[in-house]
Formats: structure tokens, C-alpha cells, sequence
């Protein structure tokens, strides 16, 4: 038995998901930027981005599942950190992190699919 209340439509939850994991990379990409917590703006938009992730995943939570929708914020953040951290870090881009990405992506739309045909 469920103790979630009625919930929002599946493609909401999934919006939410998106928004959230846009938190999540902007997050860790301000992380970096704030040196330690000794920069005031990238401190700010750290914390900023680490609250509003937690928000909108608790939201898109009420209608994706739990194990499905963790697995692929996570995905999304882990992706979404790399690439952007190479294009504005100058952080090396890897065979091994584009097969990383490949099989990360997979596994999310497996999931996906997974959450789609058991309703």
C-alpha cells in the first residue's frame, strides 16, 4: 500500500526531474567555483541551486518513482557535470567518460521505459 497522496501527472513529475537535474549541475558547477565556501557569489549559488534541486526532486518525486527518479537526477547531474565542467573548466573529455555517458543515458531511458510499462 502507498502512502503517497493522489498525484500530479506523470509528465509533470518528469518536468520536475528535468528542472531538478538543471539544479543539481548547476550546483556542482558552482561548487567548484566557490573555492572552499570563500567566494560570496559562487558560495550563494551553490547553496542556492543544492536547495532548489532538493525542492523540485521532492516534487517530481510525487509521481516517479523513487528508485527511477533518484537514478536519473543523478544521471542528468553526473552528465550534465562532466560536460559542461569540460567545456567551462577545461577538464579533459574522455573515451572512457563518453562510453560512461552512453551507458549512464541507457540506463536512464531503461528506467524510463521500466516506469512506463508497469502502469
Amino acid at each position: 500500500m502507498s502512502s503517497r497522496s493522489p498525484s500530479p501527472s506523470p509528465s509533470r513529475g518528469w518536468a520536475w526531474l528535468l528542472l531538478s537535474s538543471l539544479f543539481e549541475v548547476t550546483f556542482a558547477l558552482a561548487n567548484e567555483a566557490n573555492h572552499g565556501f570563500t567566494r560570496l557569489w559562487p558560495s550563494l549559488l551553490t547553496a542556492g541551486a543544492a536547495a532548489c534541486g532538493i525542492v523540485t526532486l521532492s516534487l517530481a518525486l510525487r509521481s516517479v518513482d523513487v528508485g527511477v527518479g533518484y537514478t536519473v537526477w543523478a544521471g542528468i547531474g553526473a552528465v550534465g557535470t562532466v560536460v559542461l565542467g569540460t567545456l567551462l573548466y577545461g577538464e579533459p573529455l574522455t573515451a572512457w567518460k563518453v562510453l560512461a555517458f552512453v551507458l549512464i543515458i541507457g540506463g536512464a531511458l531503461g528506467l524510463r521505459l521500466s516506469e512506463r510499462h508497469a502502469s
